[in-house]
């Protein structure tokens, strides 16, 4: 089943592994902090979204 939301791979910017996140572009553009599924850090997610359509994902620390 799934959502309609679309998922992005992204590196953890402290142990560099990928994981996957969901992100609702039908919020548009965001910026939120979400800790990494491995080593618990919290990440800087930064989301551009128009339209309904994903732009760009930045993580930062």
């Amino acid at each position: 089943m799934s959502s309609g939301l679309p998922e992005q791979r992204i590196h953890c910017p402290f142990c560099g592994e990928t994981i996957t996140i969901v992100v609702d572009t039908s919020a548009g553009s965001q910026s939120y902090i979400e800790d990494c599924q491995v080593c618990c850090q919290p990440m800087q997610v930064f989301i551009e979204a128009a339209d309904g359509e994903l732009l760009s994902v930045h993580v930062d620390r």
